[in-house]
Order: structure tokens, then sequence, then C-alpha cells
């Protein structure tokens, strides 16, 4: 009977080691699967950030204040005094032109107004010779030693004499005033500058000659650069997100002075200023010869202009840079931010989203989370979620609304 039981009780011992091994190799088996799970997951903690919103556009640099200088005048350029670079205050002598023609219509004009002040002195010569006859004609008339004929012809030799005094006062102003004119075209043969800054172009050369007879000739340009307006193109599916007094910041192509390095560009900020109401004239990309709207032809593009002024004191920005601009249409500071490719959108939400946060066992749970601003990477957390809490990170980011 002994023998018996105990080869029974042999008989079941084995398939029950059998099953406890089986059942210890699973369970190892799940925990190394769930270790090895927990471990591909790709994971990023909840941090503080900086989270702007923004209409991104491209811009060029120009002088706030700028003037183009001409020549009032024709003649060959003798002398130019400045080079492009230059610094310049106002009044300073930028260019000289030939002045020998303009000079002698100048001297022309004196020699005619001398002839009219010789004219004019004769005449009242003339006129105080009628006027002393006119006065012996009446003595002779009051004793009847002369007639009434010659009494008339008295009186008309004065008041002649009295007219041509006045139309030769009137031929002297009209010449003077020519004078002037002609004086001030002589001036204008030396070319100062109209305000202070920097001359940034110039465009004849010495020796070179000038019309001026239909059209003002343009010598060089002169800009303050302490100042620069940025002309930026909007797209008209963004214009009404820009409007006067919002921030705004921009980039330049490469390293500016004072640039610590590529990765790191140096950003200057400003408050836009204004919207201009016409669109920039835009055509469409076309082939030469293409007519607009055949077919194979790009659509129109209408741009319209946004302005803003920065201050450029150090003189790092120069005309026509190219500048990489963000109008700031929300911004948070130093808030939670969480990577949109964490959050999953819910039917109907639209600013609550679904997030999986793994815990410190290695389980993953679904939380609730509120979103504020956003950009393209990150979401501000306004609640649902703490500061250094992981999340799973999808393989491809949420596009949220």
């Amino acid at each position: 009977m002994g023998a018996a039981t105990l080869s029974t009780g042999r008989r079941w011992l084995k398939p029950l080691l059998a099953c406890a091994l089986v059942a210890l190799a699973a369970l190892a088996a799940a925990a190394w699967w769930s270790q090895r799970g927990t471990a591909s997951v790709p994971v990023q903690p909840v941090q503080r950030a900086d989270i702007e919103a923004a209409i991104t556009a491209t811009g060029i640099l120009r002088p706030r204040r700028s003037v183009d200088v001409g020549a009032q005048v024709s003649g060959v350029i003798l002398r130019l005094h400045v080079q492009p670079g230059d610094t310049v205050h106002k009044g300073q002598l930028l260019a000289e032109i030939d002045p020998s023609v303009q000079q002698a219509v100048v001297d022309a004009g004196r020699a005619a107004l001398a002839d009219l002040s010789a004219q004019l002195d004769e005449q009242r010569v003339q006129h105080r010779l009628a006027r002393q006859q006119l006065q012996r004609r009446r003595q002779m008339a009051a004793r009847g030693a002369t007639s009434v004929e010659d009494m008339q012809t008295a009186e008309a030799a004065l008041a002649g004499a009295t007219a041509r005094m006045a139309q030769l006062r009137a031929r002297m102003a009209q010449a003077q005033a020519s004078q002037r004119a002609e004086e001030a075209r002589l001036g204008y043969a030396r070319i100062h500058a109209p305000m202070a800054g920097t001359v940034v172009s110039i465009a004849p050369r010495e020796g070179q000659a000038l019309n001026a007879a239909y059209q003002t000739p343009h010598i060089l340009r002169i800009a303050d650069l302490s100042a620069m307006t940025v002309w930026t193109e909007v797209s008209e599916a963004d214009v009404h997100g820009v409007v006067p007094g919002m921030p705004v910041w921009f980039t330049t192509l490469g390293n500016a002075p004072g640039q610590a390095s590529a990765a790191q560009p140096r950003r200057w900020h400003g408050t836009v200023r204004q919207v201009l109401p016409a669109p920039v004239p835009a055509t469409a990309h076309r082939q030469p010869g293409e007519a607009e709207g055949s077919a194979g032809a790009a659509p129109r593009v209408v741009v319209y202009t946004a302005l803003f002024d920065v201050d450029n004191a150090d003189g790092a920005l120069l005309p026509q840079m190219t500048a990489q601009v963000s109008f700031v249409v929300r911004q948070a500071r130093n808030v939670l931010a969480v990577p949109l490719s964490a959050l999953q959108a819910l039917p109907g939400e639209s600013s609550t989203f679904r997030a999986r946060v793994l815990d410190a066992d290695g389980r993953v749970h679904d939380r609730r989370v509120r979103i504020g601003v956003t950009d393209q990477v990150l979401g501000e957390v306004l609640q649902g979620l703490a500061e250094g809490e992981r999340l799973v990170v999808q393989a491809q980011p949420q596009e949220l609304p």
C-alpha cells in the first residue's frame, strides 16, 4: 500500500513541476517583454519653455529716411567729393558741375539789366525835361502867350515820358526775377547734401555729361542708417492677423555682428507701424510670352506690405538685407510645455487632448490635458500635467486646430 501511494505521488509530481516551470518561464518572458517595451517607448518630460504663435513672412530692409540727390542743371561733372560709404553732414559739398554755360547766361543777364538801368536813367532825364516844358507852357498860358495846342503837346510829352519810365521799371523787374533764377541755377552747379547721413550709392562718374532738360539726373543717394524700416510681404491669407501695434521680430541671413553662432541667430524686435491698404503688384510666374491666365500658368499671388521700424545704432543692418519676420500673435513665457507629438485630438474638443503618461512603474495611463498657446512644436499646458511627468511621444506630431 505504501509503495503504491509513493509511486502515485511521484507520477503527479512531475506534471506539477513542469507546469510550475512553464509558469515561471512565462512570467520571466512577460517581465522581460514589459521592460523591453517600456525601454523602447519614446518619452519626453514635461518642462518649462517659451511658446510663441506667430505669422511668418519675408521682408526687405530699407533706411527709414533717405533722399535721392539729383542735378538741376546740365553739364559735365567736374568733381565728386564723396564716395559710397562716406558719412556726410547737411550742407556738405557733394559734387561740382561745369558752370561755364550757366555762368555765361548769368553774365548776359547782368549785362541786360545794366542796359535797362541805363535806359531808365535816360528816361528819367526825358521825364524831367517834359515836366519842365509843361511848367513853362502853363506860365505862358497864364499870360496868354501860348496856344492850347502847345499846352496839349507838352502834357502829352510828360505823360509819355511817365509811361516809358513805368515800362522800363516793369522790364527791369522781369529781368531781375529771371536773373535771380539764373543765379540760382548757377548755384545748382555745386550740389550740397540736403540731409545728414551715409552715401549709399553714386550713379555717375567724374567727366560724365548730365542732361537736365527733360528730367532730373540721379547722382547719388544719402540714407540715415541709424534707423531701418522692414518692408514685409504678408500673404492675403495672413494679412488680417497683422495689425498695427503688435510685436514683431526678425533675423537676417548669415551671422550679424554681436551674434554668437548660426544656431542662435540675433533677433531684432519692433512693433508694427502700419499695413498698407493696397496690395503689392504681383504677377504669376509665367514663361516669356505666356499670357496671364493661360494653361499651365501659376495662380497669381497677392501680398500686402506691413511696415515696422528698428533701431540700427550699431550699424549691423544694411539696406536691402533679407529679413525673416515673425509677427507675434500670442505668446507665453516660462510655462509648462508639452510636445504636440504627445497629444491626440478628442472628438468635439477644441482645447482638450489625450496624452499618455508613463509612471514610475513603467505603466502607461491616459490623461486629459487642456492646451493654451501653441506653436509648430510645443503647446502650453493649462491643466492635466505636472512638471517632470514623462509623456509617450508618437511617431508623427499631432496637428492641433
